[in-house]
């Protein structure tokens, strides 16, 4: 399975699991500010990740993960004022955490992994026009 293929795979699962912390949210606790700003940025992962499958360019993909890790690392944030604020329990914080910072890793490994063959395949290109 490739790299890309696995994170399609988690990002949609993390996105089934903020769909299912936003109704919990709203409700058995009647949180409805919060528990919106999560279910769009946490959704918004996945969403990016599958836009990134049709990028037109390599920049393009770059972009669009690019924005998937910063509503990545914007749903941690919500998660964490979440268990901060007693809305979220330290174990259901703990494992929706530990998928974000994965897809965070993921993310951030597939951005750097593509700037770099981009950046091979540039310089190789320059070198054989040179000759």
């Amino acid at each position: 399975m490739k790299k890309e293929s696995i994170l399609r795979d988690k990002s949609y699962k993390f996105a089934i699991r903020i769909v299912r912390l936003a109704q919990f949210l709203q409700t058995d606790t009647r949180e409805y500010l919060i528990s919106k700003q999560i279910l769009r940025s946490g959704t918004s992962v996945g969403a990016m990740v599958r836009e990134a499958e049709y990028a037109q360019s390599k920049p393009d993909f770059v972009n669009k993960l690019s924005i998937a890790l910063k509503e990545a690392n914007e749903t941690d944030y919500w998660l964490s004022l979440l268990k901060d604020t007693d809305y979220l329990e330290n174990k259901l914080h703990k494992s929706l955490h530990d998928d974000c910072e994965e897809l965070i890793s993921m993310l951030v490994s597939s951005i750097k992994t593509t700037k770099s063959n981009s950046s091979t395949h540039t310089l190789h290109s320059s070198l054989i026009t040179l000759h």
